[in-house]
């Protein structure tokens, strides 16, 4: 394994995971052409728009790189993304102390690839030499750190899976292909770090239950979750609510009777918009009886969203990211 370079970085930012990818030049972009979007946007004067926290609601937890919820007491779980390539797993321990000293559980999501482009694997390549074993070594080392760490873990390997959109090199698989590899992967989690909770993570759209791996591989099942006010107009002439766009992938998954998670959520848009994810993300509601857990992605969204709509930023407070 390559390392991360760590000389110019802060102690906190290490802590906050310095495994941020958002700004890595690369990333692919979807972008359909012959749509333009309305580029005057709803009126906007929230200024913080973090998820309300009900104290008798669902839990909350945020991948949080900048911090904007370091102070936070009610945050039950702080993210983080690692690529199993190309850094220095020493860094965990310190998002270790960060979270145990506010309490926090770690949901840790592997992505088996690596964040430099120059270096990653087409596809089939990838598929072939995880299938081989060869990437046995990365998923054991970061196994083995993980069973050092003091703070209760969650793993997440290879989300969204049943995606076809090419973002990911993991997903769009054979299904049986994809199993496999999951299965190996957890297999070695569980043999170095007993106790860790695996989750299994499809974006949450049609297809994915082609990609389940079986009861005795899951605790628990996330999907991703955002919202845009500008791409439901144009993908769905109106304006979804935070239960509307998870019904979909939680009525995908519920079959399964396993604890649910958003993995990953989002929202960006107008007062009006906005308004309602605010409030209604972290709400206990009877629709969603398995929902235990809504995690915040605090940062600009990595990949282009359709309709030449730019990457979205979903960090809760104004960043000075440029679009």
């Amino acid at each position: 394994m390559k390392k991360l370079t760590k000389n110019h970085l802060s102690t906190a930012a290490i802590a906050l995971l310095l495994l941020c990818a958002a700004e890595l030049p690369g990333r692919s972009e979807v972008q359909y052409a012959g749509i333009a979007p309305n580029l005057t946007a709803s009126a906007r004067t929230i200024t913080d728009k973090r998820p309300v926290v009900h104290a008798d609601g669902i839990k909350f937890g945020a991948y949080d790189p900048h911090g904007d919820f370091g102070a936070q007491a009610n945050v039950s779980t702080e993210a983080l993304f690692l690529p199993w390539e190309d850094v220095d797993l020493e860094t965990l321990r310190v998002a270790d102390a960060y979270a145990l000293a506010r309490g926090r559980n770690l949901l840790i999501t592997v992505e088996p690839w690596s964040w430099d482009v120059d270096t990653r694997l087409p596809s089939g390549q990838l598929r072939a030499k995880l299938l081989r074993g060869d990437y046995d070594v990365n998923m054991r080392a970061i196994a083995q750190m993980i069973s050092q760490l003091k703070s209760p873990v969650v793993i997440r390997w290879g989300q969204e899976m049943e995606d076809k959109s090419g973002r990911f090199s993991w997903a769009g698989w054979n299904p049986q292909d994809y199993i496999t590899a999951y299965r190996r992967m957890m297999d070695i989690v569980r043999e170095e770090a007993p106790g860790t909770e695996l989750m299994w993570s499809p974006k949450g759209v049609s297809g994915l239950q082609d990609y389940y791996p079986g009861d005795d591989y899951v605790d628990l099942i996330g999907v991703s979750v955002f919202g845009l006010e500008r791409y439901d107009e144009l993908a769905y002439n109106k304006h979804r609510t935070f239960s509307e766009a998870l019904k979909q992938g939680y009525d995908l998954v519920a079959g399964y009777g396993k604890p649910i998670w958003v993995a990953e959520l989002g929202y960006e848009g107008g007062d009006a918009y906005m308004r309602p994810w605010i409030e209604t993300a972290t709400l206990k509601q009877s629709a969603f009886p398995n929902l235990r857990e809504v995690v915040y992605f605090n940062d600009r969204e990595v990949h282009a969203w359709p309709f030449n709509l730019g990457r979205p930023d979903w960090r809760v407070v104004e960043s000075l990211a440029a679009n």
